[in-house]
Protein backbone atom coordinates (compact mmCIF):
# COMPACT_ATOMS: atom_id res chain seq x y z
CA UNK A 1 0.00 0.00 0.00
CA UNK A 2 1.61 3.20 -1.08
CA UNK A 3 1.41 6.35 1.24
CA UNK A 4 -1.86 7.77 1.68
CA UNK A 5 -2.68 11.12 2.32
CA UNK A 6 -4.17 12.60 6.03
CA UNK A 7 -7.50 12.77 4.86
CA UNK A 8 -7.45 9.09 3.24
CA UNK A 9 -5.80 8.15 6.30
CA UNK A 10 -8.25 9.42 8.48
CA UNK A 11 -10.84 8.80 6.91
CA UNK A 12 -10.13 5.19 5.98
CA UNK A 13 -9.50 4.50 10.09
CA UNK A 14 -13.20 6.38 10.36
CA UNK A 15 -14.64 3.51 8.10
CA UNK A 16 -12.78 0.33 9.73
CA UNK A 17 -10.80 0.24 6.31
CA UNK A 18 -6.55 -0.37 7.02
CA UNK A 19 -5.27 2.72 7.00
CA UNK A 20 -1.34 3.03 5.50
CA UNK A 21 -0.46 3.44 9.83
CA UNK A 22 -2.80 4.77 12.73
CA UNK A 23 -3.59 8.62 12.82
CA UNK A 24 -2.12 10.27 15.12
CA UNK A 25 -4.44 13.60 15.33
CA UNK A 26 -4.24 16.53 18.23
CA UNK A 27 -6.93 18.83 18.56
CA UNK A 28 -5.22 22.53 19.72
CA UNK A 29 -7.11 24.90 22.38
CA UNK A 30 -4.11 27.29 22.93
CA UNK A 31 -1.21 24.95 22.34
CA UNK A 32 1.87 27.02 23.12
CA UNK A 33 4.14 25.99 19.81
CA UNK A 34 7.74 25.73 19.98
CA UNK A 35 9.82 28.52 18.45
CA UNK A 36 10.83 26.71 15.55
CA UNK A 37 6.90 26.17 14.42
CA UNK A 38 6.15 29.47 14.78
CA UNK A 39 4.97 31.93 11.98
CA UNK A 40 4.29 35.84 11.77
CA UNK A 41 0.63 37.21 11.51
CA UNK A 42 0.74 40.99 10.87
CA UNK A 43 3.75 40.98 12.82
CA UNK A 44 3.14 39.24 15.36
CA UNK A 45 4.52 36.02 16.35
CA UNK A 46 1.64 33.42 16.36
CA UNK A 47 2.67 31.45 19.90
CA UNK A 48 -0.58 29.72 20.51
CA UNK A 49 -2.63 27.47 18.26
CA UNK A 50 -5.99 27.25 18.09
CA UNK A 51 -8.90 25.83 15.73
CA UNK A 52 -12.38 26.67 13.86
CA UNK A 53 -13.67 24.35 16.21
CA UNK A 54 -14.16 27.21 19.01
CA UNK A 55 -14.58 29.99 16.56
CA UNK A 56 -18.51 30.23 18.36
CA UNK A 57 -17.71 28.29 21.64
CA UNK A 58 -14.69 30.48 23.42
CA UNK A 59 -13.05 34.10 23.30
CA UNK A 60 -9.69 33.64 22.51
CA UNK A 61 -6.93 35.62 23.84
CA UNK A 62 -5.31 36.98 20.37
CA UNK A 63 -6.34 36.64 16.78
CA UNK A 64 -6.95 33.30 14.92
CA UNK A 65 -7.36 33.21 11.02
CA UNK A 66 -8.10 30.67 8.60
CA UNK A 67 -4.88 31.68 7.48
CA UNK A 68 -3.48 30.65 10.93
CA UNK A 69 -5.72 27.33 10.29
CA UNK A 70 -3.73 27.11 7.41
CA UNK A 71 -0.32 27.39 8.54
CA UNK A 72 -1.19 25.04 11.87
CA UNK A 73 -1.84 22.19 9.34
CA UNK A 74 1.42 22.91 7.48
CA UNK A 75 3.49 22.84 10.84
CA UNK A 76 1.95 19.47 11.77
CA UNK A 77 1.82 18.07 8.26
CA UNK A 78 5.93 18.94 8.37
CA UNK A 79 6.08 17.05 11.38
CA UNK A 80 4.45 13.63 9.73
CA UNK A 81 1.52 13.66 11.64
CA UNK A 82 -2.08 14.23 10.73
CA UNK A 83 -4.55 17.29 11.12
CA UNK A 84 -8.03 18.28 10.68
CA UNK A 85 -9.34 21.59 8.92
CA UNK A 86 -12.34 22.29 11.48
CA UNK A 87 -15.01 24.86 10.58
CA UNK A 88 -18.06 26.03 13.08
CA UNK A 89 -21.39 26.81 11.58
CA UNK A 90 -23.10 29.64 12.97
CA UNK A 91 -26.65 30.45 14.55
CA UNK A 92 -28.74 33.27 14.57
CA UNK A 93 -30.89 35.57 16.83
CA UNK A 94 -34.29 36.38 15.12
CA UNK A 95 -35.24 39.97 13.78
CA UNK A 96 -37.87 40.32 16.32
CA UNK A 97 -35.74 39.81 19.22
CA UNK A 98 -33.42 42.63 20.56
CA UNK A 99 -31.13 42.77 23.45
CA UNK A 100 -29.56 45.39 25.42
CA UNK A 101 -26.12 44.91 28.00
CA UNK A 102 -24.99 46.53 30.90
CA UNK A 103 -22.73 46.14 34.26
CA UNK A 104 -23.19 46.22 37.58
CA UNK A 105 -20.41 47.66 39.49
CA UNK A 106 -18.66 46.09 42.30
CA UNK A 107 -19.34 47.51 45.74
CA UNK A 108 -23.11 47.85 45.50
CA UNK A 109 -25.30 45.45 46.85
CA UNK A 110 -22.81 42.90 48.26
CA UNK A 111 -20.81 42.10 45.08
CA UNK A 112 -17.60 40.90 45.07
CA UNK A 113 -17.01 42.19 41.36
CA UNK A 114 -18.90 43.17 38.43
CA UNK A 115 -21.84 41.60 36.91
CA UNK A 116 -22.59 41.40 33.15
CA UNK A 117 -26.11 41.64 31.98
CA UNK A 118 -28.07 40.86 28.62
CA UNK A 119 -31.72 41.25 28.83
CA UNK A 120 -33.64 40.16 25.88
CA UNK A 121 -37.12 41.18 24.13
CA UNK A 122 -38.70 38.42 22.54
CA UNK A 123 -41.87 37.96 21.16
CA UNK A 124 -43.10 35.89 23.78
CA UNK A 125 -41.76 37.88 26.61
CA UNK A 126 -38.17 38.64 28.42
CA UNK A 127 -35.61 37.13 29.14
CA UNK A 128 -32.59 38.25 31.19
CA UNK A 129 -28.99 36.80 31.69
CA UNK A 130 -26.53 37.84 34.38
CA UNK A 131 -22.93 36.94 34.92
CA UNK A 132 -20.22 37.63 37.34
CA UNK A 133 -17.40 39.25 35.38
CA UNK A 134 -14.41 37.81 37.92
CA UNK A 135 -11.04 39.19 36.40
CA UNK A 136 -9.23 36.48 37.06
CA UNK A 137 -6.01 36.67 35.58
CA UNK A 138 -5.65 34.44 32.79
CA UNK A 139 -2.40 32.55 31.64
CA UNK A 140 -1.29 33.33 27.91
CA UNK A 141 -3.06 31.05 25.62
CA UNK A 142 -6.28 30.35 27.46
CA UNK A 143 -9.58 31.26 26.48
CA UNK A 144 -11.01 34.67 28.31
CA UNK A 145 -13.90 35.82 29.90
CA UNK A 146 -15.98 38.32 27.43
CA UNK A 147 -16.94 41.78 28.53
CA UNK A 148 -20.72 40.77 27.55
CA UNK A 149 -23.05 37.57 28.01
CA UNK A 150 -23.23 35.38 24.80
CA UNK A 151 -25.52 32.46 25.23
CA UNK A 152 -23.09 30.02 24.19
CA UNK A 153 -19.68 30.12 26.85
CA UNK A 154 -18.46 28.10 29.46
CA UNK A 155 -17.32 30.77 31.56
CA UNK A 156 -21.00 31.69 31.86
CA UNK A 157 -22.41 28.42 33.43
CA UNK A 158 -20.03 27.98 36.95
CA UNK A 159 -20.12 32.47 37.42
CA UNK A 160 -24.14 32.62 36.32
CA UNK A 161 -25.88 34.90 39.05
CA UNK A 162 -29.12 34.50 36.42
CA UNK A 163 -29.26 31.82 33.84
CA UNK A 164 -31.04 32.77 30.64
CA UNK A 165 -33.57 29.83 31.32
CA UNK A 166 -34.70 29.43 35.23
CA UNK A 167 -38.43 28.09 34.30
CA UNK A 168 -40.60 26.47 32.16
CA UNK A 169 -41.75 29.74 30.83
CA UNK A 170 -38.71 30.94 29.76
CA UNK A 171 -38.47 27.87 27.44
CA UNK A 172 -40.66 29.14 24.64
CA UNK A 173 -38.86 32.07 24.44
CA UNK A 174 -35.14 30.77 23.49
CA UNK A 175 -36.74 29.62 19.71
CA UNK A 176 -36.04 33.46 19.20
CA UNK A 177 -32.34 33.55 20.36
CA UNK A 178 -30.63 30.30 18.86
CA UNK A 179 -31.83 30.21 15.29
CA UNK A 180 -30.65 28.85 11.91
CA UNK A 181 -27.88 31.00 10.52
CA UNK A 182 -29.36 33.91 8.67
CA UNK A 183 -28.61 34.80 4.66
CA UNK A 184 -25.75 36.54 5.43
CA UNK A 185 -24.26 34.46 7.95
CA UNK A 186 -24.91 31.39 5.14
CA UNK A 187 -23.11 33.07 2.65
CA UNK A 188 -20.31 33.78 4.87
CA UNK A 189 -20.32 30.09 5.62
CA UNK A 190 -20.48 28.79 2.66
CA UNK A 191 -17.19 31.35 1.56
CA UNK A 192 -15.56 29.94 4.48
CA UNK A 193 -15.67 26.75 3.58
CA UNK A 194 -15.19 26.94 0.21
CA UNK A 195 -11.44 28.59 0.83
CA UNK A 196 -11.25 25.74 3.64
CA UNK A 197 -11.78 23.31 0.94
CA UNK A 198 -9.03 24.33 -1.98
CA UNK A 199 -6.39 24.15 0.51
CA UNK A 200 -8.04 21.03 2.08
CA UNK A 201 -7.85 19.14 -1.35
CA UNK A 202 -4.34 21.03 -2.37
CA UNK A 203 -2.81 19.76 0.87
CA UNK A 204 -4.75 16.29 1.42
CA UNK A 205 -6.68 16.73 4.87
CA UNK A 206 -9.68 15.99 6.02
CA UNK A 207 -12.62 18.95 6.98
CA UNK A 208 -14.64 18.75 9.80
CA UNK A 209 -17.99 20.90 10.64
CA UNK A 210 -18.97 21.65 14.15
CA UNK A 211 -22.80 21.69 13.52
CA UNK A 212 -24.90 20.83 17.05
CA UNK A 213 -24.32 21.83 20.43
CA UNK A 214 -27.66 19.56 21.57
CA UNK A 215 -27.36 18.41 25.40
CA UNK A 216 -24.36 21.00 25.88
CA UNK A 217 -26.73 24.23 24.86
CA UNK A 218 -29.32 23.17 27.30
CA UNK A 219 -26.88 23.34 30.05
CA UNK A 220 -25.14 26.51 28.43
CA UNK A 221 -28.81 27.88 28.87
CA UNK A 222 -30.03 26.28 32.17
CA UNK A 223 -26.83 25.44 34.31
CA UNK A 224 -26.14 21.85 35.06
CA UNK A 225 -28.03 21.85 38.06
CA UNK A 226 -31.24 24.02 35.85
CA UNK A 227 -30.93 21.79 33.31
CA UNK A 228 -31.15 18.64 35.48
CA UNK A 229 -33.85 19.98 37.92
CA UNK A 230 -35.85 20.98 34.58
CA UNK A 231 -35.83 17.61 33.20
CA UNK A 232 -37.08 15.98 36.55
CA UNK A 233 -39.38 18.76 37.16
CA UNK A 234 -40.42 19.80 34.14
CA UNK A 235 -39.85 16.89 31.43
CA UNK A 236 -42.58 18.84 29.28
CA UNK A 237 -40.68 21.76 29.20
CA UNK A 238 -37.23 20.45 29.03
CA UNK A 239 -38.35 17.87 25.89
CA UNK A 240 -39.24 21.14 24.37
CA UNK A 241 -36.40 23.08 25.34
CA UNK A 242 -33.87 20.03 23.34
CA UNK A 243 -36.92 20.67 20.44
CA UNK A 244 -35.96 24.23 19.86
CA UNK A 245 -32.00 23.22 20.54
CA UNK A 246 -32.77 20.24 17.90
CA UNK A 247 -34.41 22.25 14.94
CA UNK A 248 -31.54 24.56 14.64
CA UNK A 249 -29.26 21.90 15.30
CA UNK A 250 -30.55 20.37 11.83
CA UNK A 251 -30.60 23.61 10.29
CA UNK A 252 -26.87 23.66 10.83
CA UNK A 253 -26.00 20.02 10.04
CA UNK A 254 -28.01 20.75 6.94
CA UNK A 255 -25.93 23.77 5.95
CA UNK A 256 -22.59 22.13 6.62
CA UNK A 257 -23.70 19.18 4.14
CA UNK A 258 -24.66 21.35 1.55
CA UNK A 259 -20.94 22.18 1.56
CA UNK A 260 -18.01 20.34 1.21
CA UNK A 261 -16.82 18.59 4.34
CA UNK A 262 -16.26 15.14 5.22
CA UNK A 263 -17.29 15.04 8.82
CA UNK A 264 -19.84 16.61 10.57
CA UNK A 265 -19.16 16.66 14.44
CA UNK A 266 -21.64 17.36 17.55
CA UNK A 267 -20.24 18.28 21.18
CA UNK A 268 -21.57 16.09 24.13
CA UNK A 269 -19.32 17.16 27.14
CA UNK A 270 -22.59 17.96 29.04
CA UNK A 271 -24.21 14.60 27.83
CA UNK A 272 -22.46 12.21 29.98
CA UNK A 273 -23.12 9.74 32.65
CA UNK A 274 -21.50 12.61 34.86
CA UNK A 275 -24.89 14.75 34.82
CA UNK A 276 -27.20 12.52 33.26
CA UNK A 277 -28.59 8.83 33.72
CA UNK A 278 -28.69 6.35 30.69
CA UNK A 279 -32.13 6.25 30.76
CA UNK A 280 -32.52 10.18 29.77
CA UNK A 281 -29.72 9.65 27.72
CA UNK A 282 -31.89 6.92 25.91
CA UNK A 283 -35.05 9.24 26.40
CA UNK A 284 -34.14 12.38 25.34
CA UNK A 285 -30.72 12.44 23.70
CA UNK A 286 -30.31 9.33 21.57
CA UNK A 287 -32.97 9.81 19.41
CA UNK A 288 -31.84 13.49 18.36
CA UNK A 289 -28.72 12.21 18.10
CA UNK A 290 -29.83 9.60 15.88
CA UNK A 291 -31.77 12.06 13.25
CA UNK A 292 -28.45 14.12 12.98
CA UNK A 293 -26.54 11.19 11.76
CA UNK A 294 -29.10 9.96 10.04
CA UNK A 295 -28.98 12.74 7.82
CA UNK A 296 -25.34 12.99 7.43
CA UNK A 297 -25.53 9.63 6.36
CA UNK A 298 -28.34 10.46 3.80
CA UNK A 299 -25.65 12.71 2.22
CA UNK A 300 -22.60 10.29 2.70
CA UNK A 301 -20.80 11.84 5.19
CA UNK A 302 -19.56 11.00 8.60
CA UNK A 303 -21.07 12.20 11.97
CA UNK A 304 -18.65 12.80 15.17
CA UNK A 305 -19.65 12.82 18.68
CA UNK A 306 -17.66 13.94 21.33
CA UNK A 307 -18.10 12.33 24.94
CA UNK A 308 -15.10 11.97 27.31
CA UNK A 309 -16.40 10.18 30.24
CA UNK A 310 -19.02 7.43 30.68
CA UNK A 311 -17.89 5.94 27.20
CA UNK A 312 -18.46 2.37 28.15
CA UNK A 313 -21.78 3.07 29.37
CA UNK A 314 -23.36 5.11 26.78
CA UNK A 315 -20.90 3.93 23.65
CA UNK A 316 -23.48 1.16 22.84
CA UNK A 317 -26.29 4.07 22.38
CA UNK A 318 -23.87 6.05 20.17
CA UNK A 319 -23.06 3.07 18.39
CA UNK A 320 -26.97 2.15 18.11
CA UNK A 321 -28.10 6.39 17.04
CA UNK A 322 -25.17 5.86 14.19
CA UNK A 323 -22.24 7.60 15.57
CA UNK A 324 -19.21 7.14 13.14
CA UNK A 325 -16.39 8.35 15.17
CA UNK A 326 -16.33 8.81 19.27
CA UNK A 327 -14.67 11.15 20.82
CA UNK A 328 -13.03 10.50 23.61
CA UNK A 329 -11.48 6.92 24.79
CA UNK A 330 -9.67 8.25 27.59
CA UNK A 331 -7.73 5.41 30.25
CA UNK A 332 -7.22 8.36 32.76
CA UNK A 333 -9.97 10.53 33.39
CA UNK A 334 -12.59 8.56 32.48
CA UNK A 335 -10.87 5.24 33.98
CA UNK A 336 -11.42 3.60 31.33
CA UNK A 337 -9.72 -0.16 30.13
CA UNK A 338 -8.54 0.55 26.55
CA UNK A 339 -8.72 -3.36 25.63
CA UNK A 340 -12.68 -3.09 27.26
CA UNK A 341 -13.25 -0.47 24.70
CA UNK A 342 -11.61 -2.35 21.71
CA UNK A 343 -13.95 -5.32 22.27
CA UNK A 344 -16.64 -3.20 22.82
CA UNK A 345 -16.55 -0.77 20.12
CA UNK A 346 -14.64 -2.81 17.28
CA UNK A 347 -15.75 -2.94 13.73
CA UNK A 348 -18.78 -0.81 15.07
CA UNK A 349 -17.84 2.82 15.83
CA UNK A 350 -14.35 4.46 15.55
CA UNK A 351 -12.67 6.12 18.52
CA UNK A 352 -10.08 8.45 18.76
CA UNK A 353 -7.94 8.66 22.08
CA UNK A 354 -5.65 6.35 23.75
CA UNK A 355 -3.33 8.83 25.64
CA UNK A 356 -4.63 11.70 28.19
CA UNK A 357 -3.31 15.46 27.97
CA UNK A 358 -4.32 16.80 31.09
CA UNK A 359 -2.16 14.13 33.24
CA UNK A 360 -0.33 11.73 30.76
CA UNK A 361 0.76 14.69 28.58
CA UNK A 362 1.18 17.61 30.79
CA UNK A 363 3.13 15.90 34.03
CA UNK A 364 4.13 12.38 32.67
CA UNK A 365 7.65 11.35 32.35
CA UNK A 366 8.27 10.34 29.31
CA UNK A 367 8.72 6.83 30.09
CA UNK A 368 5.08 7.01 30.70
CA UNK A 369 4.06 9.06 28.04
CA UNK A 370 5.78 6.24 25.51
CA UNK A 371 4.30 3.14 27.52
CA UNK A 372 1.04 5.24 26.81
CA UNK A 373 1.21 5.40 23.38
CA UNK A 374 2.53 1.94 23.40
CA UNK A 375 -0.38 0.76 24.95
CA UNK A 376 -3.07 2.29 23.00
CA UNK A 377 -1.21 1.29 19.52
CA UNK A 378 -1.00 -2.42 20.85
CA UNK A 379 -4.70 -2.61 22.28
CA UNK A 380 -6.54 -1.31 19.06
CA UNK A 381 -3.94 -1.86 16.58
CA UNK A 382 -3.29 -0.92 12.74
CA UNK A 383 -6.79 -2.38 11.17
CA UNK A 384 -8.72 0.55 11.55
CA UNK A 385 -11.17 2.19 13.75
CA UNK A 386 -8.54 3.66 16.11
CA UNK A 387 -7.18 7.68 15.67
CA UNK A 388 -4.64 8.15 18.15
CA UNK A 389 -4.89 11.42 19.99
CA UNK A 390 -4.34 12.74 23.05
CA UNK A 391 -7.78 13.69 25.34
CA UNK A 392 -8.89 16.32 25.27
CA UNK A 393 -6.77 18.86 23.88
CA UNK A 394 -3.07 19.98 23.41
CA UNK A 395 -3.80 22.87 25.74
CA UNK A 396 -1.18 25.98 26.65
CA UNK A 397 0.56 24.29 29.34
CA UNK A 398 0.58 21.15 27.36
CA UNK A 399 4.88 20.68 26.92
CA UNK A 400 6.06 20.87 24.05
CA UNK A 401 8.95 17.86 25.35
CA UNK A 402 5.79 15.45 25.71
CA UNK A 403 4.45 16.52 22.23
CA UNK A 404 7.84 15.59 21.00
CA UNK A 405 7.93 11.92 22.69
CA UNK A 406 4.41 11.37 22.21
CA UNK A 407 4.90 11.42 18.06
CA UNK A 408 8.33 9.62 18.53
CA UNK A 409 6.83 6.78 20.74
CA UNK A 410 3.80 6.09 17.43
CA UNK A 411 6.35 6.85 15.16
CA UNK A 412 8.62 4.49 16.34
CA UNK A 413 5.54 2.04 17.08
CA UNK A 414 4.78 1.56 13.86
CA UNK A 415 7.82 1.33 11.96
CA UNK A 416 8.00 5.40 10.48
CA UNK A 417 10.86 6.90 9.55
CA UNK A 418 11.81 9.68 11.62
CA UNK A 419 11.40 13.35 10.84
CA UNK A 420 11.76 16.56 12.89
CA UNK A 421 9.61 17.47 15.56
Amino acid sequence: MGAMTSRERILAAIRHEKPDHVPLYSWVLGFTAPAHLRWANSGRSVQHWYTGRVEHGHTLPEPWSVEDDFKRVEAWLSMGVDDVLEVSVPWSLAEQARYRDSVLPAGSQGRSCPVLVREYDTPDGSLRHAVRQTLEKIEPGWPVQPDHVPIIDDFNIPRAVQHLVGSPADVPKVRWLYREPNADQRTAFEKRVSQVGLFARDRGVAVQAWTAFGMDAAVWMCGAEGAVMLCMDHPDAFSELLDIIHETDKARTELALSASVDIVCQRGWYSSTDFWSPAIFRRHFKPRVAELASIAHAQKKLFGYVMTTGVMTLGPDLMEAGVDLLYYVDPVQDHLDLEAARKLFRKKMAVAGGVNSGVTLASGSRQEIRAAVRKALDVFGDSGGFILSPVDALFPDTPWASVETMIQAWREQQGLPTARV
